[in-house]
């Protein structure tokens, strides 16, 4: 059990990811962390509370409009601060990713990714297995550069190699915020958006009482294994990945 959000297009997606996490700190209080994207990544995660991790002086240096934040139930892991999310990876194009659920083929994963030598991991978290996976398919399926059609036949390698049940946000940075959840929708996703003058912007969350939080209208969501991606000019596009198994 965790909590997520991420957010695109907001003056500061910070402040509204910290509100936001308070709102599901419930379901996890072993750690938390925030990764926003300005053009670099700003980072801070640990052990603990929200409110006792980030501090003014850490939420002030969490620029940028794009970011993803996660509290954390350990259910794979030391619960350590080495398992904090979200996780990221530089290559390829960077990539932040938090998730809410469990990873039935972990070990396997993991000592796969280990004897092949592609990715070499940190922690005992099984998001990093997932994200690892996920980074890979996206390396082979965009090597002429970052795609729609890269990211989904990506999503789609992993519905195919990670087995359990999953919700995932994240971002590609300088492309935008992805979500997907496995086949068999056990967990869920929900999906905000807020308009102004300035245009809209929009959230994924754990669930929707984080949107009611940040003030957040909630929209319709699609079934389990469909993929959702946020690009920067905030368009929303979204595509059924494999037949949904409802559980």
């Amino acid at each position: 059990m965790c909590g997520f959000i991420g957010v695109i297009g907001a003056p500061s997606a910070a402040h509204e990811i910290y509100d936001g996490l308070l709102a599901v700190q419930h379901r996890g209080q072993a750690a938390a962390g925030i990764i926003t994207y300005d053009g670099r990544f700003h980072i801070k995660k640990g052990e603990g509370l929200g409110r006792d991790i980030f501090s003014a002086a850490n939420m002030e240096r969490l620029q940028g409009s794009l970011g993803v934040g996660h509290v954390r139930y350990p259910t794979v892991g030391s619960g350590g601060g080495e398992d904090a999310q979200p996780f990221t990876v530089n290559y390829p194009f960077g990539i932040v990713m938090a998730h809410n659920g469990n990873v039935a083929n972990y070990e396997d994963l993991r000592g796969e990714l280990a004897l092949n030598g592609l990715r070499h991991l940190y922690s005992g978290c099984d998001v990093e297995v997932l994200l690892n996976v996920f980074a890979d398919a996206l390396a082979r399926r965009g090597r002429e550069g970052f795609s729609l059609e890269a990211y989904y036949g990506a999503v789609s390698d992993v519905y195919k190699t990670v087995r359990g049940a999953y919700s995932v946000v994240g971002y590609v940075a300088g492309h935008g915020l992805f979500a997907f959840r496995d086949p068999y929708g056990i967990k869920p996703i929900a999906l905000g958006r807020r308009l102004s003058a300035g245009g809209a912007a929009y959230a994924v969350a754990s669930e929707s009482v984080v949107l009611d939080t940040i003030g957040y209208e909630t929209l319709p969501t699609g079934s389990p294994a469909e993929a959702l991606f946020i690009d920067m000019d905030h368009n929303v596009h979204a595509r059924q990945m494999a037949p949904p198994q409802h559980h």
